[in-house]
């Protein structure tokens, strides 16, 4: 029943205040000394110990055993007398048993303090939670190899104020350690204490691979290929942004169009672009048309008021689940009033009052199909496989792609990009290098397209490290699931953990 009890020599069990109290002694065999080994079993005195064990039935269980203070038998070990350990069992300093204490550790990994304490009072186990994480954190660390390609990525121990970098196995995804902060000087120091790696995996951010050019020189930087993705997709949505005058309807946007914020940004752009061709620079600009810098840059680098004027935003009403039918309805009877409306789509379940509906059928919502969509839709659409898109999508994506040259040619950029990035990871580092330095450059000289121009820029400042993401097979991505677990281990704590104590269950869960 008592298995880990085999060294000691049971006397009796007794029953005390509801706890199962173990009375034994040890057997009396010889033991080594702890400072030279000699075996001896020359008893100077005895004391007893009181531990806690692993409940039996719910109900607590104490341990009493009488252990020996023993005399060394060699007369030149400056250790004279030492107590008695039972080992596996009873360890110096000790209020608990192994089984006990693996409890603890095992409920404290998993629960941290004030959770811990509450189901472990259900086995039959009372701890306070600052018992139960003071045994967390004597656990030590575990200890494995740092091998040669880590993951690398950082998570808010407070947003926007406090960071700390998670560093894993690139391979096996074990986490290795969490570094307080995610500045350059904090990863470098760890790399310089750990020569053997050999591959670094990282998002695109500047500090890591400052941190990993300085600290691993010999390492080769890999990007994250989901990140570098993402990358395109702004730049694919701040294109369709400058271009939503394309896809806008017509219809729905001539009364936006015609409206004070429309004409407002159309002067200010023809006064910007005439002060700019009299050669006027961006400050004099700001002080004669009293804007702002930023403004400024804004509309000098439209080429055209269209692309500063937004297209009609619309939220989703309790209107939209009719707009089929109140356009097939208006088609076949144009004449058709709105209250005749009103009361039809009631009877089909409408909820909604008039005001909404004659709002809805004024501003022309219910004159076309489809509303046209918006500019992070349509980015969506085209860094979409075109195999997962509906029918419906794909036609809207082609008939939009017909009306505007600047977003067909980022389409076929994109899918040019999306070959790089799905071509086998064969590790021919040169073959890849030479296809990305292509895309680059064919992205570079289309003046139409800046945004796309500045994500091919932002390529070429970490060329090195995206090439190797399309060369090789390794990945940021099991870092960045480790990082929404510890997402989830912040939760428990209601913000309030400190590193050290975060850091012990990153490393042990």
């Amino acid at each position: 029943m008592f298995p880990h009890l085999a060294d000691v020599q049971v006397e009796r069990v007794v029953r005390e205040d509801g706890t199962v109290v173990i009375i034994g002694r040890s057997r009396g065999d010889p033991v080594p000394c702890p400072v030279c080994q000699t075996m001896t079993d020359k008893v100077h005195g005895y004391y007893r110990r009181r531990l806690a064990d692993a409940p039996a039935g719910r109900t607590p269980v104490v341990l009493e055993v009488t252990l020996r203070r023993l005399v060394c038998r060699n007369y030149d070990c400056p250790r004279r007398t030492f107590h008695e350990q039972i080992p596996g069992l009873v360890e110096r300093y000790a209020r608990r048993t192994p089984p006990l204490a693996g409890l603890v550790a095992k409920f404290g990994i998993a629960l941290a303090g004030r959770g811990a304490s509450s189901l472990l009072a259900a086995t039959g186990v009372v701890l306070s939670g600052t018992a139960v994480l003071a045994a967390l954190m004597a656990l030590p660390d575990p200890q494995a190899p740092v091998p040669e390609a880590i993951g690398v990525d950082d998570f808010a121990l407070k947003r926007s104020h406090r960071y700390a970098t998670v560093i894993i196995d690139a391979l096996t995804h074990q986490r290795l350690d969490v570094l307080d902060g995610r500045l350059a000087v904090t990863l470098e120091a760890w790399l310089k204490a750990h020569p053997t790696v050999r591959v670094v995996c990282r998002d695109r951010s500047t500090a890591y691979a400052a941190a990993a050019r300085d600290g691993a020189p010999q390492a080769i930087q890999v990007a994250d290929r989901w990140h570098v993705w993402k990358n395109l997709v702004e730049a694919v949505e701040k294109t369709a942004t400058a271009h939503r005058a394309c896809f806008t309807d017509p219809g729905a946007g001539a009364a936006r169009g015609e409206g004070p914020t429309a004409r407002r940004t159309r002067a200010r752009h023809k006064a910007v672009h005439a002060l700019l061709a009299q050669g006027a620079s961006h400050g004099q600009i700001m002080r004669r048309l009293h804007l702002s810098r930023n403004t400024v840059k804004k509309y000098a680098a439209a080429e055209r008021a269209e692309q500063l004027i937004h297209g009609p935003k619309y939220s989703t009403t309790v209107v939209d689940p009719f707009r089929d039918y109140l356009r097939k309805r208006r088609e076949q009877e144009p004449s058709v009033t709105t209250w005749a409306l009103l009361g039809e789509i009631k009877a089909m379940g409408y909820q909604g009052g008039q005001s909404l509906l004659y709002r809805y059928l004024d501003q022309g919502r219910a004159n076309i199909e489809h509303p046209p969509p918006s500019p992070r839709r349509l980015a969506m659409w085209i860094t979409s496989d075109p195999a997962k898109l509906s029918t419906t999508s794909q036609a809207r994506l082609h008939d939009t792609l017909q009306g505007c040259p600047e977003l067909q040619a980022a389409a076929d950029h994109v899918r040019s990009f999306a070959m790089l990035l799905t071509a086998d990871h064969d590790g021919d580092l040169d073959v890849h290098t030479t296809r990305l330095d292509s895309w680059i450059d064919k992205a570079r000289n289309d003046p139409h397209l800046p945004a796309l121009r500045s994500f091919a820029e932002g390529l070429l400042i970490d060329h090195d490290a995206v090439a190797a993401a399309l060369a090789l097979p390794y990945s940021n991505g099991a870092t960045e699931g480790v990082v929404n677990k510890i997402k989830y281990l912040k939760r428990q704590y209601y913000g309030r953990a400190a590193l050290p104590l975060l850091r012990k269950r990153i490393l042990l869960t």
